[in-house]
């Protein structure tokens, strides 16, 4: 697990409907705008029992790095903020997340057997 944080990666398109879906419950968000993919910060270790399909979610901790765009940079091109870091708005909470990205990949294909 991550020291301040693990992140969750998954594609752009998927993400920006997870974005969505959680709508003012949505920590900050990383978007990596050259590789398409969007990163959740949350508590360390909190994503650890998920079982979630591994080519549609990454769950990243202490031995995955994570680039961090300065605060104020909230467009691209590139590494920015789709959902600005701020100290009210970090961490995502993970059951909320779970649950979006459980939606989301239910609603895209299907139920999961």
């Amino acid at each position: 697990m991550g020291k301040s944080w693990d992140a969750v990666r998954v594609s752009a398109r998927f993400g920006r409907a997870v974005i969505d879906r959680l709508g003012d419950q949505c920590g900050a968000v990383i978007v990596d705008g050259y590789g398409s993919v969007l990163y959740w910060l949350i508590k360390p270790g909190s994503a650890d029992a998920w079982t979630l399909p591994s080519y549609i979610v990454g769950i990243l901790g202490s031995s995955a790095y994570v680039a961090v765009p300065p605060v104020r940079r909230t467009s691209g091109p590139g590494l920015h903020w789709d959902v600005p870091l701020t100290p009210l708005c970090y961490l995502t909470d993970t059951v909320l997340l779970h649950a979006a990205l459980e939606a989301e990949i239910a609603h895209t294909n299907g139920p999961r057997p």
